[in-house]
């Protein structure tokens, strides 16, 4: 009885949840900045593939989008079918809830001895994320690629589970479909095939990497035959006054990266109670730590006119119009990615992953969230995580912080509009 009550009040949350997700979709809401700009562009690509798809695909590049154009097309089947955009944006709306629901199928694979309802709060927790509001209500390739790989994702877990090779290949053509949705996803590949290799019979796994390169071909004949280079199209300002479509700047990367991470497990890392063990790890690694981190700040150039660069380097740069305290800041969650990384190879290799599967100039808080919270909790291993379900405070943490977010976002848009450059 006790249990019937919370689900039945877990779904009255869903549905006040979900409603302030229509609310915001009835009032243009855009907590996501970059969504102003990307709206644009992506209205007019969907509309051009509606109105002469052959031309609008061989010339994708020239309109300076670094998005892929598979998901616009998929959308523009529905104008060619007579709706309006906005009927386009409330079904694309409606397909992005299925992120909510893989990520919640994901936890039962994982917390199997964790009360469903505590999975269910969490999984909802998702409808504060700025990013998935946003790209919810204006239609974007970021979230349909995000669910893909969620779907991976969870087939990933259920072959760990029974090492049925079904799943393997299952998790490999969601894992493709991120991919060609969102190129990024792609880098996950070396992840879920080591850990394929590891399993799976050689008979049995050439097939499947097989499959991969037969599938993947049409992108390299895109990108390299037809050299409609979509990924370097859109760019920022550089340093010397140029375009920049591109970087491998590693110190950038590292540093903004994980300090976005830091951002997102806040309050997750206040509720698992890593005190003692971070300590020590801390002290004992102090030294090695500083000698590892100053080269990064050495090579960092990450400047203001990129736009992005995540909460605290804009912080740093607001109050105080240099990079002191994001270098600080920056430091901590260095220091946590490597006691995560200590803690398992498993997490320094996703760790590694997710810094590089950015390759371009720019960087915004939308890359990562609610990415990070869904790696976090299904493939992160040795973090105890099951103690932040053990107490009512991980949920309240989560939610309090999740509210914080939205409102800092609110805050910033109508008091400080003059940032309204610092997309995401």
């Amino acid at each position: 009885m006790q249990l019937e009550k919370y689900n039945f009040n877990n779904l009255l949350f869903f549905i006040f949840l979900y409603l302030t997700l229509v609310a915001g979709f009835a009032f243009d809401e855009r907590l996501n900045y970059g969504t102003i700009y990307d709206n644009v562009i992506n209205k007019h690509i969907i509309n051009q593939f509606s109105i002469n798809f052959k031309e609008t695909l061989l010339y994708y590049d020239q309109h300076g989008h670094r998005h892929s154009p598979v998901y616009l097309i998929f959308l523009s089947f529905f104008l060619d079918l007579g709706l309006n955009y906005d009927s386009l944006r409330f079904i694309h709306l409606h397909l992005c809830l299925s992120l909510i629901l893989v990520f919640y199928n994901c936890l039962k694979l994982v917390f199997n001895n964790i009360k469903v309802h505590s999975l269910q709060l969490l999984s909802l927790s998702i409808f504060l994320s700025p990013t998935f509001r946003s790209l919810s209500i204006w239609p974007d390739s970021r979230l349909p690629g995000l669910i893909f790989f969620i779907v991976s994702i969870y087939f990933f877990l259920k072959f760990f589970r029974n090492h049925q090779l079904k799943y393997a290949w299952f998790s490999s053509i969601a894992l493709i479909l991120s991919s060609y949705i969102s190129p990024n996803f792609s880098i996950f590949a070396i992840y879920f095939y080591y850990y394929f290799a590891k399993e799976i019979k050689i008979k049995s796994l050439v097939p499947l990497i097989i499959f991969n390169i037969f599938v993947s071909i049409p992108v390299f004949y895109y990108l390299f035959i037809l050299k409609i280079n979509f990924l370097s199209s859109g760019k920022t300002v550089g340093i010397d006054g140029g375009l920049l479509g591109i970087s491998y700047n590693f110190a950038d990367k590292i540093m903004i990266i994980g300090s976005i991470i830091l951002f997102h497990l806040l309050p997750i890392l206040l509720s698992i109670n890593l005190n003692k063990d971070f300590l020590g790890f801390f002290k004992k690694y102090l030294l090695k730590s500083i000698i590892i981190f100053l080269p990064l700040i050495y090579f960092f150039n990450y400047q203001v006119e990129f736009t992005g660069g995540g909460f605290f380097f804009q912080l740093s740069q607001l109050l105080f119009n240099n990079n002191y305290l994001f270098f600080g800041i920056s430091f901590i969650s260095f220091y946590f990615l490597l006691y995560f990384s200590k803690l398992s190879l498993n997490n320094f290799f996703l760790i590694i992953l997710i810094i590089i599967s950015n390759i371009q100039n720019t960087i915004y808080h939308k890359y990562y969230d609610p990415m990070i919270l869904i790696i976090f909790f299904t493939l992160f291993n040795k973090l105890n995580l099951e103690l932040f379900f053990e107490k009512k405070r991980g949920l309240i943490y989560l939610y309090t912080f999740g509210l914080g977010y939205i409102f800092l976002r609110v805050f910033k848009d109508y008091a400080f509009g003059y940032m309204s450059n610092f997309y995401n």
